[in-house]
C-alpha cells in the first residue's frame, strides 16, 4: 500500500509542479479536472443511499465556477452561482415530477457539492492569480501534504488521545499538533527557499500561511470522512489506487486555497 502511494506520488508530482509554475489555462484545466472528478465521486457517494443528485450538474457547475474565477469578475461569478442554483432547482423539480421521491434532499446535495467543490475549490485559481501566486500555491499545497504526513507518522508512533473518535479513529491530538508545528515550519522553510530563488515571499508570511493551512485543512479530510462513514465506504473512489479517489485527494486542499488566499491579501 505504502509503495503504491509513493509510486503514484512521484508520477504525478512533476505534472503538478509544471501546471503550478506554468499557470494560465493549463493550471485551470488541471484544477478543473481534479475538481470535476471529485464532483462525480461526490454524486456517486450519495447515490449509494438511494439519493439522486445530478452528477452532470455537479460536474458542470464545479468546472464552470472554476473557469469563471479565472475569466470573470466577482459579480459575474456570483451571478453564475445563482444561475446554477436555479438550474439545479429546476432539474430536481422535473425529476420529482418524473417519479423521484426525495428530490428536496437531492437538490440540497447537488447544490452543496457545487458550492463546496466549485466555489471553495476555485480559490486555488484565485490564489494562483495573486502577485507571487505561484509561490503561495507552492507553499500551501506542500504544507498540506507535509503536515498530513507528519501527523500520520507521529500519531501512529506516539498518538494516545483520539482527535475524532467516530469520524477517524486513527487521528490523534498528538499527530494533529505535530502536523500544525511541522506545517508552520515547512511554510517558513519553503518561503525562505523561494525567496532565495527570487520569489517575493517572506519567511514570516510563509510561516503564517503554513500555520493556518496546517491548522484548518484537516477539517476538510474529516468532512469527507463524515460522508464516507455515513455511506459506509472506505474511499470515495479507486481512481488513484492506494490513494483512493479524486475526492480523497482534494478534501484537505479545498480549505488550503481559501485560507492562503485571504491570509495573503489581508495579512501578509
Amino acid at each position: 500500500m505504502l509503495r503504491q502511494r509513493i509510486i503514484i506520488t512521484f508520477l504525478f508530482l512533476p505534472i503538478i509542479l509544471f501546471l503550478i509554475v506554468r499557470g494560465g489555462w493549463l493550471y485551470v484545466a488541471g484544477i478543473s479536472l481534479a475538481l470535476g472528478l471529485a464532483a462525480a465521486e461526490f454524486g456517486q457517494l450519495f447515490r449509494r443511499v438511494d439519493l439522486r443528485p445530478s452528477i452532470p450538474l455537479l460536474v458542470a457547475g464545479v468546472v464552470g465556477l472554476v473557469i469563471a474565477r479565472f475569466q470573470l469578475d466577482s459579480e459575474k461569478t456570483e451571478l453564475l452561482l445563482a444561475g446554477i442554483g436555479l438550474l439545479s432547482m429546476t432539474w430536481h423539480l422535473v425529476d420529482y415530477d418524473r417519479g423521484a421521491t426525495r428530490s428536496g434532499t437531492d437538490f440540497a446535495v447537488t447544490l452543496a457539492g457545487i458550492f463546496y467543490l466549485g466555489w471553495i475549490g476555485a480559490y486555488m485559481v484565485e490564489l494562483r492569480l495573486l502577485p507571487e501566486g505561484q509561490w503561495w500555491v507552492l507553499i500551501a499545497l506542500p504544507v498540506v501534504w507535509i503536515s498530513d504526513t507528519a501527523a500520520y507518522l507521529v500519531g501512529r508512533r506516539f498518538g494516545r488521545r483520539p482527535l475524532a473518535r467516530r469520524l477517524s479513529p486513527n487521528k490523534t491530538w498528538e499527530g494533529y499538533l505535530s502536523g500544525v508545528l511541522t506545517g508552520t515550519l515547512a511554510g517558513a522553510g519553503l518561503a525562505d527557499l523561494y525567496g532565495s530563488l527570487g520569489g517575493g515571499v517572506e519567511v514570516a508570511g510563509g510561516a503564517f500561511v503554513g500555520f493556518l493551512v496546517a491548522t484548518v485543512a484537516p477539517l476538510g479530510d474529516l468532512g469527507i470522512s463524515m460522508f464516507k462513514r455515513e455511506m459506509n465506504v472506505k474511499d470515495t473512489g479507486t481512481l488513484l489506487s492506494a490513494h483512493g479517489g479524486a475526492l480523497d485527494r482534494v478534501d484537505s486542499w479545498l480549505w488550503a486555497g481559501v485560507l492562503a488566499f485571504y491570509a495573503v491579501i489581508w495579512v501578509v
